[in-house]
């Protein structure tokens, strides 16, 4: 499997803003003056050198991943409809969703705005003879979507976009089993409202995506078996919204901080951990020095697993036959952002 990770970010698009970008500017400037840059011909190696934070931004779209059972070139299955949902339609337009020929399938951890705004901009939605099937367990998802483009709020209604739609209640017990050998079932989380984590299992191998949950201390002290459905898994990417000194002041507000994320991770054995779901009101100098911090932490508990990994919006991670590992996306930018990386590096 292939796991794009399209928006990172929780609660709200954050779009990078001049001061942001500035400061950004006067780092590669300043890095610049120090590595005694003389000529063009350095800039392609300087860039790739510099640290993540200003060689790259981590992202400012809302919650979407792509899941490609076989490879990056075929229609993927989709959890969540945040507005990074808008560019990856705009990609499936190019193939055979630009035809009416297209069949996506599309999983809901649940329906905060952060979560379906980006729906009524996915242009297969409204192409003729493209099917789309919506996966949750909530019974009332049609009439959840519905609402959010009644005319009060978008110009298009959701039942007269011209694809064909195909509503599936998920049930405890009963995972869903595609033709490609995918197999798809869910967990409840805590959130306001609710959320459900699911998990993809292809060829032996299992990715869980678990956004918008909130652990504690107290799940530390459950017994493993509570989890089964998080033990071992080869890919987790979990939300990590705050700073543990954050989280102090935000609870039950349905996130995880990044400390306790770590924490459960070592407990279920995870081999692979993506930390997610970012806070909007951390800059991407911010989210490097809680990613920093979190390395350390890991270290202090002395375990080798899991691999930490920051997620960055465009990062892809293959699970499967290989060891989950980060692809050639923006080669060094994914690789530095990654957890491995930036520990092997010592920075």
């Amino acid at each position: 499997m292939l796991i794009k990770l399209l928006g990172v970010r929780g609660s709200l698009p954050t779009p990078l803003r001049n001061q942001e970008y500035r400061q950004k500017l006067r780092g590669v400037v300043s890095e610049a003056i120090r590595q005694g840059l003389e000529d063009e011909t350095q800039i392609d190696a300087f860039l790739k050198d510099l640290p993540p934070h200003l060689g790259q931004v981590f992202g400012g779209d809302t919650t979407c991943i792509a899941v490609h059972p076989a490879s990056g070139e075929d229609i993927p299955y989709i959890v969540d409809c945040g507005t990074a949902l808008r560019p990856l339609g705009d990609r499936l337009m190019e193939g055979p969703c630009g035809r009416g020929e297209g069949k996506v399938h599309i999983f809901f951890t649940h329906t905060h705005w952060d979560h379906i705004q980006g729906l009524p901009f996915f242009k297969p939605m409204y192409i003729p003879g493209n099917e789309i099937f919506f996966y949750s367990p909530f019974d009332n998802l049609e009439s959840r979507l519905t609402r959010q483009q009644i005319d009060l709020f978008f110009p298009m209604p959701f039942e007269q976009s011209a694809s064909t739609k195909h509503f599936v209640t998920l049930k405890e017990d009963a995972p869903i089993r595609f033709e490609d050998g995918t197999t798809v079932d869910f967990f409840p989380l805590r959130h306001p409202g609710g959320s459900f984590a699911y998990r993809f299992r292809r060829d032996g191998a299992s990715f869980i995506f678990a956004t918008d949950c909130e652990f504690t201390g107290q799940d530390l002290e459950r017994d493993r078996a509570d989890f089964e459905f998080f033990l071992n898994a080869d890919l987790l990417v979990l939300d990590a919204q705050y700073t543990l000194d954050d989280h102090f002041s935000k609870f039950d507000w349905g996130h995880t901080s990044i400390t306790m994320a770590i924490n459960i991770a070592c407990k279920w054995a995870v081999k692979n951990l993506v930390l997610t779901h970012h806070e909007p009101a951390y800059s991407d100098a911010k989210l490097f020095e809680n990613f920093k911090s979190a390395i350390e932490h890991k270290r202090a508990l002395q375990v080798e697993r899991p691999r930490l990994y920051m997620a960055r919006e465009g990062m892809q991670i293959q699970v499967g036959r290989r060891a989950a590992g980060t692809t050639e996306d923006d080669a060094r930018a994914d690789s530095a952002s990654a957890g491995s990386a930036l520990e092997d590096s010592g920075r």
